[in-house]
């Protein structure tokens, strides 16, 4: 009687062991599991407090970003810049500078030279590139008209002369007090030397009076 009373005793006290063992063990992992939740819970909350003493004490700053985007909206859709001749069927976009690599894709302008009022400087190529946007500029004569076009300012041009200079004489690209075109490019087979045409502006009735 006493052997099997200690027989039966072990074996309970085994499974009563197990049986803890097993609750013991859920208990824990449920435990952790609840701190990660609760854990992720406040850096979430403490992200939205940060988020909104931000926008508190800077209330302007979402104003500022907006006011930003919409500048450079506004700059790249008034960004037009373009030159028409429609006596030779010309019509292309300029891009700042001279060197071969705008004017593949584009007319240049001269750094130098102004953009609106003044005299404004033009260069392209006429043969053998990519683009040869002054291909056919040797055929403009005098009363011939040009079409410039700068972010909204525009002036029409009637041709007054036609060139050809030397490829060190500048004289032609200085700033006058008349509105004045100046377009130049090479003449064929012959390096040292430029064709320049140049155009003043068609002043409208209303400026006259």
């Amino acid at each position: 009687m006493d052997i099997c009373m200690f027989c039966y005793t072990t074996t309970y006290i085994n499974i009563l062991s197990f049986v803890i063992s097993i609750i013991v063990f859920f208990s824990i992992n449920i435990f952790f599991s609840n701190k990660n939740i609760f854990s992720s819970n406040i850096i979430l909350e403490a992200n939205i407090q940060v988020d909104n003493f931000n926008n508190q004490t800077n209330p302007q700053k979402k104003e500022i970003e907006t006011e930003k985007i919409e500048e450079i909206n506004d700059e790249t859709k008034d960004e037009e810049w373009f030159l028409e001749i429609p006596c030779i069927n010309l019509k292309a976009d300029i891009k700042e500078g001279t060197t071969k690599e705008v004017m593949d894709d584009y007319i240049g302008h001269f750094e130098d030279t102004q953009k609106e009022d003044g005299n404004i400087g033009l260069a392209a190529h006429n043969r053998g590139y990519k683009n040869n946007y002054f291909e056919n500029i040797k055929y403009l004569k005098e009363g011939d008209r040009i079409n410039y076009h700068y972010n909204g300012y525009s002036k029409e041009y009637t041709v007054e002369k036609q060139m050809i200079i030397k490829d060190t004489d500048w004289t032609n690209l200085k700033n006058t007090n008349e509105n004045k075109i100046t377009l130049i490019t090479c003449v064929e087979n012959q390096k040292e030397y430029r064709r320049c045409i140049q155009a003043k502006e068609i002043k409208k009735e209303s400026e006259d009076n």
